[in-house]
């Protein structure tokens, strides 16, 4: 299996070279050069595998030669060993139609641990055999920069730099990324959005006085090694639903398009979906691209989900490359428009091929409020912002009644415990795993908004090649 950018121009990857570059030299996305596909049998035939082993079987293809199967087996079972609950990522009924899946079982309560876990391991798998150290240059909207920075905590020939936006994201967010006090850990809170945090790495990757002296790699989901991951979870959960002998659909909270993009990638992979119901917040530029074919940006609105405060959404790319015929000289084009003007028209062929499988719903605050209360009173269940956004979501779908809704359940309640509060009456409580969160120490950079100001810092701090 090999790799190939979303743009066309860069050199194709196998997947160690993917994973250790993240974002392809000309600007695009590395995804497969094609879809492995499971049958009807292959599929049937992985209900009732403990989590790690059916995420070595589907990932296996995407792996190629980089790994052998019994590595990669023992790799998914470190990576999934640390997690609080043995299902890795349990299903929760509501009610007749609608499931939660909890997906904030590990070790910084929130999906990203479901990837980011095995990111780790694979970048010190890859390191270990030669080469120039890493630094990973990272934005996060709260729940990347924690995961991420737990993966990698302490391991060797890698520092790791985590960009958040001041004062955007929660207490706990925040706490969970700056005491984590291992020498090759950087935090810096940037004055601005998630976007502008997200067009500084884009441009680090692409700023050559950079990358001449630093390898320079990728964890958010521009990374395809991660979201090879999170395609796991959705296998798992529809084949206790009744896969591959009933559909499923899936409502998925989306900021920066990866959670869901992996829901695509297991459709293309033969999991029967009936629907992936991408849900946004007033920042909904998303729901606008797939209702009405217009991708605009606008102005970031903080809301109490701020991991969907994105106007910018990065893996939205690899699914316009895809339902584009993959023309990488046409994208580049088109992106190359969005870049210079901040907004640009699906195609029509791009907006036919979402229909077929998307859908899209926009939550105001007050429907998220109603939507924590709705699982609470009905059903006993305390939800973070972003799943709620999710729930709200899955009951606007009107999917027929046989039909399966599982919304994701992105991070636990207790990362919001004030939005959570405010909507239920009912405080939730942090894990006693990270109960001290608030008695720990601190360490973070604050820096402006300034490109020459997050590179200085970056080279001041990084390990250089050679």
């Amino acid at each position: 299996m090999d790799y190939i950018s979303t743009r066309g121009s860069a050199p194709a990857l196998d997947f160690e070279g993917a994973t250790l570059a993240g974002l392809a030299s000309d600007g695009g996305l590395y995804v497969p050069r094609e879809w492995p596909r499971f049958s009807h049998d292959e599929i049937a035939a992985m209900a009732g595998l403990p989590y790690a082993e059916l995420a070595a079987r589907i990932m296996h293809p995407f792996v190629g030669d980089s790994l052998t199967p019994e590595r990669l087996l023992e790799l998914t079972t470190l990576a999934y060993g640390r997690f609080a609950h043995k299902a890795v990522t349990p299903l929760v009924q509501l009610d007749e139609q609608h499931w939660l899946l909890e997906l904030f079982h590990g070790p910084t309560l929130a999906f990203k641990d479901v990837a980011l876990q095995l990111l780790g391991l694979l970048f010190e798998e890859f390191l270990g055999r030669g080469g120039d150290p890493l630094t990973i240059v990272g934005a996060t909207s709260g729940d990347t920069g924690s995961a991420a920075i737990d993966a990698v905590a302490g391991r060797a020939r890698i520092d790791i730099f985590m960009i958040h936006p001041k004062g955007r994201v929660s207490d706990v967010q925040r706490r969970q990324m700056t005491t984590v006090l291992a020498p090759n850990v950087h935090n810096i809170a940037m004055d601005g959005t998630f976007d502008d945090a997200q067009a500084m790495v884009k441009r680090m990757f692409n700023d050559p006085a950079m990358t001449g002296r630093f390898q320079i790699g990728a964890v958010n989901s521009i990374n395809w090694a991660r979201l090879m991951a999170q395609v796991v979870y959705y296998f798992a959960s529809a084949l206790q639903l009744g896969a591959p002998q009933r559909e499923v659909a899936f409502a998925v909270p989306t900021g920066n398009f990866g959670d869901v993009f992996a829901g695509y990638v297991a459709a293309q992979m033969g999991l029967p979906v009936a629907k992936l119901i991408v849900a946004t917040n007033v920042n909904d530029i998303l729901h606008r691209a797939l209702s009405t074919g217009d991708y605009s940006a606008g102005e970031v609105t903080p809301t109490a989900a701020p991991s969907m405060d994105i106007q910018v959404s990065s893996n939205f790319e690899r699914l316009l490359f895809d339902l584009g015929g993959r023309d990488g000289a046409a994208l580049a084009a088109q992106m190359a428009g969005f870049e210079a003007t901040k907004s640009m028209q699906l195609t029509n062929q791009q907006r036919e091929g979402a229909a077929r499988l998307f859908t899209s719903a926009r939550a105001d605050p007050d429907q998220m409020a109603q939507a924590l209360r709705w699982a609470w009173d009905n059903a006993g269940e305390l939800l973070d912002p972003h799943t709620a956004i999710g729930l709200h979501a899955a009951r606007e779908a009107g999917l027929p009644s046989n039909v399966p809704v599982i919304t994701l359940a992105t991070a636990h309640p207790a990362k919001f415990r004030d939005a959570v509060e405010r909507a239920t009456g009912h405080r939730p409580f942090l894990p006693a795993r990270i109960g001290d969160l608030f008695e720990r120490e601190e360490r973070l950079a604050e820096l402006s908004g300034d490109y020459a100001a997050i590179a200085d810092y970056v080279a001041a701090h990084a390990t250089a090649r050679g």
